[in-house]
């Protein structure tokens, strides 16, 4: 065997093309006497690889030893127009081989035979409907529930009375009972003794018109107010009285008894001295009064600074 012929018996038979000369049936056994070479015996392996079978010899679509079988071919142009959904007669599932997995992808669930799934715009026109209706429907709820407090709010829940129905009055009294304001007089309309007298020269009074008492700055001088008080207990009087800018003081006593600490009358709002303008401020103290008419007397004794204009006089609780 050399490497020109790999173990040929002729050159004959190592040639591709030798089939297309040579002629058939009794011409082979031939050419076996002619070349010195023995004619094929089925089951016998060829000595040459480039042999080669006469034309028609070798059946396609057998499965040969030691192969896989392949399908016969179909004529050009005759591939795949079997109808959808038929297999092909050379077709093997995979789960039939060796080591398939024995499952089939199929075709994309929603994908027919015209191409990819249409969207239902049925059903999204059917769905953004009913989300309208909802809230139409949720909106509406509310605002009769909002009606619905509004009017027991205004009208207490109690139903109005109709034609033919009577209202009876209440018989209940009012548990809250009306307070009368607290009695408070000016000074100039009061009763004036020891040399007090109404003045208008000062500027800053409360009083009607501008009047206030002057000439409280005498032993004796004094202002006396009669006043009525619907109930008893403990009071304050307020008095609004003016100064030099230096502090004063007067006696105080209600309905005939003084108090034990005269009324004080100091330079609260620190006004400079010998300014009666801007001496004008207010002062208290504790009184006891009984029902009805009581006496309030404010006069200069001894011992008293009394150099300050009064202004206005009233009851607080």
């Amino acid at each position: 065997m050399t490497a020109g012929n790999n173990g040929a018996g002729t050159p004959e038979d190592d040639d591709p093309f030798a089939h297309l000369y040579r002629s058939e049936g009794g011409e082979g056994g031939a050419q076996g006497a002619a070349g010195g070479s023995a004619a094929r015996r089925p089951g016998v392996p060829r000595a040459s690889y480039n042999q080669v079978r006469a034309v028609g010899e070798r059946q396609y679509g057998q499965r040969q030893y030691g192969q896989q079988q392949v399908p016969a071919q179909q004529p050009y142009g005759q591939q795949g127009q079997q109808p959808y959904g038929q297999q092909n007669a050379h077709y093997a599932a995979p789960e039939t081989l060796p080591g398939g997995n024995g499952t089939r992808q199929g075709p994309p669930p929603g994908h027919g035979q015209d191409g990819p799934p249409r969207r239902s715009h049925k059903g999204l026109l059917i769905g953004a409907i009913s989300v309208v209706a909802v809230v139409c429907i949720g909106i509406g709820v509310a605002m009769l529930t909002n009606q619905g407090d509004k009017k027991d709010e205004a009208g207490g829940g109690d139903p109005t009375p109709t034609a033919g129905e009577s209202v009876k009055p209440s018989d209940k009294p009012s548990d809250k009972p009306t307070k009368a304001p607290l009695p408070k007089e000016d000074a100039g309309a009061l009763r004036l003794d020891g040399g007090a007298a109404t003045a208008k020269d000062v500027s800053g009074a409360k009083g009607t018109g501008g009047t206030y008492v002057a000439g409280f700055n005498k032993v004796g001088a004094s202002v006396t107010w009669t006043v009525d008080v619907p109930n008893a207990g403990d009071f304050r009087l307020y008095v609004r009285y003016g100064i030099p800018g230096k502090p004063a003081n007067a006696t105080l006593t209600v309905n005939g008894k003084p108090n034990a600490q005269p009324l004080g009358m100091k330079n609260f709002t620190h006004s400079p001295e010998g300014d009666w303008e801007k001496g004008w401020q207010t002062t208290w103290a504790p009184i006891t009064v009984n029902k009805g008419t009581n006496t309030i007397k404010l006069s200069c004794e001894q011992g008293n600074q009394c150099d300050a204009n009064i202004d206005q006089l009233w009851l607080a609780k």
